[in-house]
């Protein structure tokens, strides 16, 4: 166990540890912004998509 907590301090202590977790951070908020980019295009075309659908369909009838 003394190994483990010495390891952690010496992680945190490099640098190494906060740079981590600042690229960690930076990439999930990367992530929530292209699914939710994602999910609007997605809505977008398939309103769109439905549109041109109940266009075709009404002027066939």
């Amino acid at each position: 166990m003394r190994k483990f907590t010495e390891a952690v301090v010496n992680f945190v202590k490099r640098e190494d540890g906060p740079t981590a977790v600042e690229y960690a951070v930076m990439l999930a908020l990367i992530i929530v912004v292209c699914l939710a980019a994602i999910t609007t295009l997605g809505q977008n075309a398939n309103s769109t998509f439905s549109g041109v659908g109940n266009a075709i369909g009404s002027a066939s009838s």
